[in-house]
């Protein structure tokens, strides 16, 4: 018995009438003798019949009356009943969609890689809408394409990517517009979008929706387009269907995007990782100062800025007594600058050995890294001396290298070994020179300006003056206590701060 039945027995008992409801567009004729009728003012083509009492024939205005009170409160009661059961049938109707949407926040919340998921929601919600073809396309953004990485019934390697601009692709229209374009051939005046491209499945109808990403307080950003097409039964897709694609759009592109952040993430790693190893492996191929230990003292340290960096330094044995000191710096640091510095370091000993004057050398040493430096548009400052105790000379080349010096350790005199050419890849020419450097009489120094401009606390800079200062000093100390003196110093005057630029120092004393 239903509530109306239960309060139609209720209400008669209470009154003392037969009450029933009946369901005619018109007012029913009674059968059964004289009765009362009266519409039921909340529920269309419904009428109450009230027999007995003062109800039965138009007994007198008190009948009419209870007539009308009576439909009133049978009328509300038959509103609500009617309400609950739209509304339980329709949660039924979409019990379906909203599995969906939970299974689809299940899958997204449990995998990292969006392909993992993709093929598995196109499976889903295609099945909900009852769609034999579905396709997933997501932006490249570096090729302004959009490209499939889902599909149900499409071959994957079957579909070009499709350009973002073009006009006739109904998919890139709706990621320009970002908004849901539909065709329901059901309806009379629905206007087919234009399309000359022949379609290879069944049906007219289809659903194009835009994957969207909105982050807190920024303007949404189209992530790509879910298409569905071919659909089962009815060739039309309900507005239904329309709010649930888009309501799962919206999840699939906050997706995408914490999958390309967990991706960049990864990706950063392992760039990290492999600066790690270019780290250490351009550090191995800086030459130990034991390579020319029995000719004479030598100390040598390059601390890049990065991970990995364009400063450089090279240490040869020549023939007889003669020492070869080298130091480069790129115009730059980083992977770029690494390159020209490992390409320059393999290539320097070569030419070093073969070349008759440290001029030849560095002549040589640009003519092999000129293709190289006019593609990165970088140069590189080197200064090439050759001691020769026996003779007591130090002959040198320098291509705009600005910090390299002579210390006398008798007067802690210093002497700059000017620029004799421009920096290697900005001109050649230029000229060698020769000065006096006789055994305990000199120190070779040279260094990159990275330990001339290391910034202080106070934004001052840490300055050639105070590199010397720390030679002059110590010019009676090994090599090797004149270094660590000037890398501690520097590291208590920047406070320990990363270095924003590769410091290199290379001394050598006969």
């Amino acid at each position: 018995m239903t509530r109306v039945e239960r309060l139609l027995r209720v209400l008669g008992a209470v009154s003392g009438t037969t009450l029933r409801v009946w369901r005619a567009k018109s007012r029913p004729e009674s059968s059964d003798g004289p009765a009362m009728f009266q519409p039921i003012p909340t529920t269309p083509d419904a009428w109450l019949e009230v027999r007995g009492a003062g109800g039965a024939g138009g007994a007198g205005g008190g009948g009419e009356r209870a007539a009308v009170e009576l439909a009133e409160i049978i009328g509300a009661v038959m509103e609500s009943e009617e309400e609950t059961t739209q509304v339980a049938a329709e949660l039924s109707g979409r019990y379906e969609e909203i599995d969906l949407i939970y299974t689809i926040s299940e899958i997204l919340g449990h995998t990292i890689r969006l392909d993992e998921a993709a093929n598995r929601i196109l499976r889903e919600v295609s099945a909900v809408v009852r769609a034999r073809r579905a396709t997933l396309l997501v932006h490249d953004a570096r090729a302004h394409v959009l490209r499939l990485v889902a599909a149900r019934g499409v071959e994957l390697g079957a579909m070009e990517p499709i350009e973002v601009d073009d006009p006739k692709s109904i998919a890139a229209r709706v990621f320009r517009e970002m908004r849901i374009i539909s065709y329901d051939p059901t309806e009379p005046r629905a206007q087919k979008p234009p399309n000359p491209i022949e379609r290879a499945y069944r049906g007219l109808a289809f659903l194009s929706v835009p994957v969207v990403y909105a982050s807190p307080g920024r303007v949404p950003t189209p992530i790509g387009v879910i298409n569905l097409t071919d659909r089962t039964g009815e060739d039309a897709f309900t507005a239904g269907d329309r709010k649930l694609v888009a309501a799962i759009a919206n999840q699939i592109g906050a997706a995408i995007e914490n999958a390309r952040l967990v991706e960049q993430d990864l990706s950063q790693q392992r760039v990290r990782r492999e600066l790690e190893l270019a780290h250490d492996l351009q550090l191995k191929l800086l030459p130990s100062p034991a390579v020319v230990a029995s000719k004479g003292d030598v100390a040598a340290r390059c601390r890049p800025a990065e991970s990995v960096g364009g400063d450089f330094y090279n240490l040869l044995s020549l023939h007889g007594e003669r020492i070869g000191m080298m130091i480069g710096d790129v115009s730059s640091h980083g992977f770029g600058a690494a390159l020209i510095m490992a390409l320059a370091m393999a290539a320097s000993g070569i030419h070093a050995e073969t070349a008759e004057s440290p001029l030849e050398a560095l002549r040589r040493l640009e003519t092999s890294l000129a293709e190289e430096l006019e593609e990165t548009e970088m140069f590189l400052t080197l200064c090439y001396a050759v001691a020769d105790p026996a003779q007591g000379t130090l002959t040198y080349a320098n291509a705009g290298h600005p910090h390299a010096f002579l210390v006398s350790t008798d007067t802690g005199a210093t002497t700059r070994l000017d620029a004799t050419r421009p920096p290697l890849g900005l001109g050649g020419g230029g000229e060698e020179r020769v000065l006096p450097f006789q055994r305990g009489k000199a120190i070779l120094c040279l260094f990159t300006d990275g330990l001339a401009d290391a910034p202080g606390p106070n934004g001052e800079r840490f300055g050639e003056q105070r590199v010397l200062s720390h030679v002059v000093n110590l010019r009676s100390r090994p090599a090797r206590h004149i270094l660590e003196a000037v890398f501690t110093d520097i590291a208590a005057f920047t406070g320990g701060a990363p270095a924003n630029d590769d410091r290199t120092l290379v001394l050598l004393k006969v």
